[in-house]
């Protein structure tokens, strides 16, 4: 049975990928691809998130903050030029590396708290960054920003390095997500996410899990950073420590599913395009922003769990009891016959 879901799930993301591969390739309006990037670029970030907030069931607040660190350690070294225009793509794992190593004391602290508490402390963390991005003038540049230099792409083809460094990016945060759930890593993470005390008296390395899940999303969120400072190409602390980045990675994964494979990356590619659709259609007054809210609490109330739990529960639900009448059908019915009759007699 194993087997067959791991076949079944691997088509499924091949064909997936290869779509998203030759999306490019095919061609389509400019607007098409510079959404595709944002989503994916969110289909990473709820991904990595997930595998903290979802598999942990620590729900970070402040992951803005490694998504800022990543975007100014690209700005910061390439702020004259690329070589070439790859070079901050090659450079990728040592930020993420970086940044997960910074992240290690942070959530060494922060993690002796419980979930709840966790969330205030690390959405104080993403206001402390920010302030910190503001005031190291000679190092951010502070409120005037940080330019990074113009990639040398060619105009026809400009976007495809950023699109397929955000591809890839995604498969690799799918890859951590498809490992954690199928190691002792996840089911140690499942355990410390059904109850923390009694994950302790099993036997669970809980802080030890709990800083690998932390450090690992922590690298991911500080890559897509960096790839994102490199395509707009110039940042501020305010966009770079957005407290709304963390909100969307928030919200893509709990719509899609916690804790699920493909939960956030459904949310992304539901909410990224809705979003866009919205800004569009009620422009610079903002009231996009109250029919994103109104479309998320909709699906919410009738799909708690995020969308695909709930359908695989109604899915089992249904299967269940397909399987009860099917047996109830093949269950013998004795009929009664008159020597039947006369032994009771």
């Amino acid at each position: 049975m194993t087997r067959a879901i791991t076949r079944g799930g691997l088509i499924r993301a091949g064909v997936f990928f290869l779509v998203l591969i030759v999306v490019p390739i095919v061609g389509g309006p400019g607007w098409l691809l510079n959404t595709l990037i944002f989503t994916l670029m969110y289909a990473a970030l709820s991904s990595s998130w997930n595998l903290v907030g979802g598999y942990a069931g620590y729900p970070s607040l402040g992951h803005a903050a490694f998504f800022g660190l990543g975007a100014y350690a690209i700005a910061i070294t390439f702020t004259n030029s690329v070589s070439g225009g790859f070079a901050p793509f090659i450079v990728l794992p040592l930020v993420g590396v970086g940044a997960a190593l910074v992240s290690v004391p942070i959530g060494w602290v922060s993690m002796r708290t419980r979930a709840d508490v966790f969330a205030i402390v690390t959405i104080t963390l993403l206001f402390i960054a920010q302030t910190l991005a503001f005031n190291l003038n000679w190092l951010t540049g502070g409120a005037q920003g940080k330019s990074v230099a113009v990639a040398p792409f060619p105009v026809e083809t400009y976007d495809w390095p950023f699109y397929y460094g955000m591809l890839a990016l995604l498969a690799v945060a799918m890859a951590f997500s498809f490992y954690f759930r199928r190691s002792k890593i996840g089911l140690s993470l499942a355990t410390v996410r059904a109850d923390e005390d009694k994950a302790h008296g099993v036997g669970v390395r809980v802080t030890a899990v709990k800083l690998i899940a932390f450090a690992v999303s922590a690298g991911l969120v500080a890559m897509v950073g960096g790839v994102w400072a490199y395509f707009v190409g110039f940042i501020y602390p305010q966009f770079a420590f957005d407290p709304l980045i963390t909100i969307g990675m928030v919200l893509m994964a709990f719509l899609g599913g916690r804790a699920t494979l493909w939960g956030p990356v459904l949310g992304a590619f539901i909410l990224v395009p809705a979003q866009e659709f919205f800004a569009y259609k009620f422009g610079a007054s903002e009231l996009y922003l109250l029919a994103y809210a109104a479309v998320f609490l909709v699906i919410i109330l009738f799909l708690p769990r995020g969308i695909i739990p709930s359908i695989a529960g109604r899915l089992r639900q249904r299967r269940r009891a397909a399987d009860a009448v099917r047996d109830g059908e093949r269950a013998p019915v004795e009929v009664a016959t008159p020597e039947r009759t006369e032994v009771a007699r």
